[in-house]
């Protein structure tokens, strides 16, 4: 455990103090409320209810307290945050602050006018998501019809000056239509998309058996993805990441636990990872009871996975451990009980096989089909209902 503003690092020959770094990406999650229902969703199973939202003035005092310690981009999340009907509030308050600011949307909910008043209000960065190339495949996927709307406002979006940054989620029902997906990004004159594998949290882990590809889709989607690159070299930047089930490796998951990013959950409840709030044994503070710089520098579920001196074998001796730190913490407790193991995505876990598993059923012939159904994210399903 690290004491205030010091965290453990293995330096080879032992362990050595270094100083706690400030936050400098604030995720507020400012509701999880949404109108889609989408089956790979990373919001927790049991969600959040409006009731036990933070008001505008609990917001507020988030963005005072985070820039105060250092954040200095903030990401509007949810759910979806247009159902907040305070967002422009809050956008022009952290325009004031300082922040570069970004807002992650389905574009449900949005129009002409809340484009030009988020834009007015000082709204540097807007994403919008969706969830396949054709109107029947996304509407499906979303649950509920929003592709016609998600064109326009792309298309709006566009039209008050802001870079077009688009977002595609990739699995198993819709991994194949990666060219049409690029096809219809170069329609909208996106500047930027995203082909986002899905990560297996909270509703995409219910739901693996039926999302999850398999390699050789994996590797063809990556071969259109390289094509797209090239033909639009100079026109439109394509990102695709690889799943980590398929990469021998895992990922730094948000840098490093504790490291950049800090995320506030929509009742208050902060967080080192969006995903954090079900790992055993860690009780994260709430801001409505602490300030945001005690929960970052000195809260016992902050520090508990900082630098590498929590870190059991093989990643205690690994020569990358300060490079993935890790792996992901979630991810480790969700496929084998312990968020001290090493992520099993890491081929040198001794728990790999629990994800080559995973890999291999995906390969196998008829796998969609005989998958359970599909869990759409909404309130009848979730377990706290």
């Amino acid at each position: 455990m690290c004491s205030n503003l010091l965290m453990k690092h293995w330096n080879g020959g032992g362990y050595a103090l270094a100083k706690i770094p400030p936050p400098l990406w604030l995720l507020a999650e400012v509701t999880h409320s949404c109108p889609l229902q989408c089956p790979y969703c990373s919001n927790p199973l049991n969600l959040i209810r409006k009731q036990e939202e933070l008001d505008t003035e609990g917001w507020l005092k988030v963005l005072h307290e985070a820039r105060k310690i250092g954040a200095a981009q903030l990401g509007f999340s949810g759910g979806e945050p247009l159902v907040r009907k305070d967002l422009g509030t809050l956008v022009g308050a952290a325009r004031k602050l300082g922040y570069y600011t970004n807002l992650i949307t389905s574009g449900v909910g949005l129009d002409a006018d809340r484009v030009a008043e988020l834009h007015e209000q000082g709204m540097d960065h807007i994403q919008i998501s969706f969830q396949s190339d054709s109107q029947a495949l996304n509407d499906y996927i979303a649950g509920c019809e929003s592709f016609e709307q998600k064109k326009a406002m792309a298309r709006a979006v566009k039209a008050q000056g802001y870079p077009m940054v688009l977002c595609f989620v990739i699995h198993r029902l819709n991994i194949d239509h990666v060219a049409g997906m690029l096809d219809l990004a170069a329609e909208l004159e996106a500047d930027y998309v995203e082909l986002a594998t899905t990560q297996y949290e909270g509703w995409a882990l219910l739901n693996r058996d039926r999302l999850l590809p398999s390699r050789q889709q994996v590797q063809a989607a990556e071969a259109v993805a390289h094509r797209y690159q090239e033909k639009f070299k100079g026109r439109m930047k394509i990102y695709f990441v690889v799943p980590d089930y398929y990469e021998g490796r895992p990922k730094p998951c948000v840098d490093g636990w504790g490291r950049v990013f800090l995320a506030v959950g929509p009742d208050g409840v902060a967080l080192p990872c969006h995903a954090a709030r079900d790992l055993p044994g860690l009780e994260f503070a709430n801001v409505r009871d602490h300030s945001l710089e005690w929960i970052w520098y000195e809260s016992p579920a902050f520090n508990a996975f900082r630098g590498t001196g929590w870190m059991k074998e093989p990643c205690a001796s690994c020569d990358e451990r300060e490079k993935d730190y890790g792996g992901c913490r979630c991810q480790a407790f969700k496929l084998t009980g312990d968020p001290r193991n090493t992520d099993p995505t890491c081929a040198l876990s001794p728990l790999h096989q629990v994800v080559t598993e995973a890999a291999l059923r995906a390969e196998l012939p008829g796998r969609s089909s005989s998958a359970k159904p599909l869990v759409f994210r909404n309130r009848r399903n979730s377990p706290k209902a």
